[in-house]
């Protein structure tokens, strides 16, 4: 016990000493370093304040939308840029690896992809069967709209279609997307009539129109992520090959990469305003929660404790557990990612920042962040994935619908399946909501019950899909960090041949000397 105070009594001495050998300097350089967090977070705080604080003078639609113009601008700004940085960093990450080390960096992405999204889903199932939220009447939810339906068979080929787009410049504003319509078939039926009359045995045909459902191709606006995500993978891999000759490419891809994270640091400095008006515009516009049942307000809850445990205690566990490093440091460098991932809703708006925040606060190897990212942004949907195997269970306990082991079975492998096919944007989740509801014979009207707190729970959901990819990239970049010396040894060598031959040879890693060499040049602190 006495060396327990004693142990103590050191520490608290130390933590004095500290707190009185800080200069304004320190606190001045600290404010520095943090301001953009440090904006953002009060961003968050004022927004909250100010949307409620306007709620009382009940805004009308056209009110609110203009209200709500900055955050808009903010989105809009934050797209403009989604496109050239995911074709930009993937070619460039793919190029500057070898094709057996951007095979086991891939093998370890999509394992640790699949491992985190199928354990979201457990977590998910496991957390609503506990709490069981849907108990009590379908009575106590409103009026049902009509919802569209999708074939989960129509669903999984057009997520194969949209991995190889006809057209790479349709692909930048358009997805691949089975309508439905309609086509009357005509069956001739011959109809003997001795079943009728035993004398005249006549034989009579007898035509028959009937309409049947047919799949027709059509198309939805939105970015092809998907298609873009291969094709740039394929092509970096084909620059990357091609030594010498894939060298002018390579250096035009790196420095449009450059270009739009240069962009994205003065985008930030606009970002706590929009982060600002898209909140308190939000909560102005939402539905009055006092009229929330207790139904919705348990599933709420239950969506927040599945999506808290997943975010706050398995991520940050598997990262300590693989890279034996504290997660909550690597988490506190995300902390603008996550909080403008929380403001905005999508994860593809949200990857400029993300790269921002792992490259420069986490010092994670460009060429991990900018092949892990993109395809991570793409289809590593955790939080979307815990999010429809919840929401599924808990629509067939509003039902009265009893879930047998292989119907949960069922849910839990098509909402990791949904959960890829997910574009990054807002509430993709509910359209996908329906493959899963589909597949186990669940009425797809009922998503409408929950649409009243969508709008929240997409913003936690997307945040803990943010976390998920950032922490992959972490633990991707320490598993491959051999293969990664081993390229910088090579890229070393081939610089010094470059440089006899005077043709100069960019390097994109973060940590090496010839890098820096280009830094003090090319690059400003963002």
């Amino acid at each position: 016990m006495q060396r327990f105070r004693e142990g103590i009594h050191i520490r608290t001495m130390k933590a004095k000493r500290k707190v009185e050998e800080i200069s304004k300097e320190d606190v001045q350089a600290f404010l520095k370093k943090n301001s953009f967090v440090l904006f953002t977070v009060g961003a968050v705080v004022v927004g909250i304040t100010l949307g409620f604080a306007l709620r009382p003078y009940k805004m009308t639609y056209r009110e609110v939308k203009y209200f709500s113009f900055p955050g808009e601008l903010l989105m809009r700004m934050l797209q403009m840029l989604v496109l050239p940085l995911l074709v930009s960093s993937l070619i460039t990450g793919m190029a500057a690896l070898d094709s057996k080390a951007s095979g086991k960096m891939g093998m370890r992405a999509l394992i640790y992809y699949t491992t985190t999204t199928f354990i979201a889903v457990f977590i998910g199932i496991i957390i609503v069967l506990i709490i069981h939220p849907g108990k009590g009447s379908k009575e106590e939810f409103g009026k049902q709209q009509k919802i569209e339906q999708v074939s989960p068979a129509d669903a999984f080929l057009d997520l194969i279609r949209n991995m190889f787009p006809p057209n790479l410049v349709g692909a930048c504003t358009q997805q691949f997307k089975t309508k439905y319509g309609t086509r009357v078939v005509h069956v001739m039926v011959t109809v003997n009539d001795t079943i009728f009359n035993s004398t005249n045995a006549t034989q009579e045909i007898i035509e028959i129109t009937r309409e049947e459902v047919i799949p027709i191709p059509g198309q939805v606006n939105g970015v092809n992520a998907l298609g873009l995500v291969v094709f740039s993978m394929c092509f970096g891999l084909i620059i990357g090959s091609m030594k010498e000759q894939g060298q002018v490419l390579r250096d035009f891809f790196d420095s449009l990469n450059e270009a739009i994270m240069r962009l994205v640091a003065i985008i930030m400095w606009y970002a706590p305003v929009g982060i600002l008006f898209l909140i308190a515009g939000k909560i102005v516009e939402m539905d009055d929660l006092t009229q929330m049942g207790g139904q919705l307000g348990m599933y709420t809850i239950t969506v927040i404790i599945g999506l808290m445990i997943h975010a706050l205690l398995i991520l940050p566990t598997l990262y300590f557990v693989i890279t034996r490093q504290n997660p909550f440091i690597f988490i506190a460098g995300l902390l603008q990612a996550l909080i403008t991932a929380l403001g905005t809703s999508s994860s593809s708006a949200t990857l400029p920042v993300t790269f921002k925040c792992l490259e420069e606060n986490n010092k994670i190897d460009k060429r991990v962040t900018r092949f892990v990212l993109p395809v991570g942004a793409t289809i590593n949907m955790d939080g979307t994935a815990l999010y429809e195997a919840l929401a599924a269970i808990f629509i067939a306990q509003v039902n009265n619908m009893e879930m047998n082991f292989g119907q949960i079975l069922t849910i839990s492998i098509t909402a990791t399946a949904a959960s890829i096919g997910a574009a990054g944007i807002p509430q993709a989740g509910l359209v996908t909501m329906v493959i899963v509801l589909t597949s186990v014979g669940l009425p797809t009207d009922d998503i409408t019950l929950i649409i009243a707190v969508d709008w929240f729970l997409d913003r936690l959901r997307t945040t803990t899909n943010v976390l998920g990819d950032s922490i992959g990239a972490g633990i991707v970049e320490f598993l491959s960090r051999h293969e990664l010396r081993s390229k910088d040894v090579e890229m070393g060598n081939s610089v010094l041949e470059e440089k006899e031959r005077k043709k100069p040879y960019k390097l994109i890693s973060q940590e090496s000397d010839f890098e820096n060499d280009k830094r003090k040049h090319s690059e400003s602190n963002m």
